[in-house]
């Protein structure tokens, strides 16, 4: 697919080709607790300690997205530390999301990439974002969230039978991994393009990294 056509965000997982630990995907929930508590503690909405908003706060905030809707709209800018933020946490979220889908048996970090791949080049916001389009996209995202819902649904059954598994056999099937790591692509593609607001391309609907230039289960 020639590169003025692929779609500008890029998501995969490594798949793992090898025996997976069975005591931490028997015990994954558990594991999972800590990473989720720091999870949560930038990704939640900001809390002001002591009821001051002078006081610490107890969490970051999470992604942002009024920020950048109204920089765009009145200034055709995105600050670059807002996209590198933005970008940033949603790796994080993305790598513990792939621990607790059992994609990956290494504990999640805060900055290593792993076995998560996540990319989104900065936009030239003047070229290739709308003024008005941030005040839209929510709209134009309603067809993608409601078929989300679905999918993930399937995604948990697909998780709940890979975990099963595992604990057999040592190994995440393939095709349960290959539709897992789809729907979170096309999570982070609904993400990208209606709440960060990095890119006005339309996501497709699509599982497959076709969209994206890329062969499955390539970086």
């Amino acid at each position: 697919m020639p590169e003025s056509t692929a779609y500008p965000v890029r998501f995969s997982v490594e798949y793992p080709d090898r025996e997976l630990d069975r005591v931490s995907t028997l015990l994954r929930p558990f594991l999972a607790i800590p990473i989720l508590i720091v999870l949560a503690s930038v990704f939640g909405p900001t809390v002001v300690g002591g009821g001051e908003a002078s006081g610490p706060t107890w969490t970051a905030g999470g992604l942002l997205f009024t920020g950048p809707l109204l920089m765009i709209l009145f200034r055709r800018k995105y600050p670059r530390w807002w996209y590198d933020w933005n970008l940033e946490l949603l790796r994080f979220a993305n790598r513990v999301v792939a621990y607790l889908a059992l994609m990956d048996d290494r504990y999640p970090s805060t900055d290593e990439r792993q076995s998560v791949v996540l990319d989104i080049p900065y936009p030239d916001v003047e070229e290739e974002l709308g003024r008005w389009m941030p005040l839209v996209k929510w709209l134009l995202a309603i067809p993608h969230v409601l078929v989300l819902i679905v999918l993930s649904v399937g995604a948990v059954g697909a998780v709940i039978l890979a975990w099963f598994a595992i604990l057999f056999t040592g190994r995440y099937p393939e095709p349960l991994f290959r539709f897992v790591e789809g729907v979170l692509r096309w999570h982070v593609r609904v993400v990208s393009y209606a709440v960060i607001l990095l890119t006005d391309r339309y996501p497709p609907f699509s599982l497959t990294p076709a969209a994206e230039g890329l062969e499955p289960g390539a970086p």
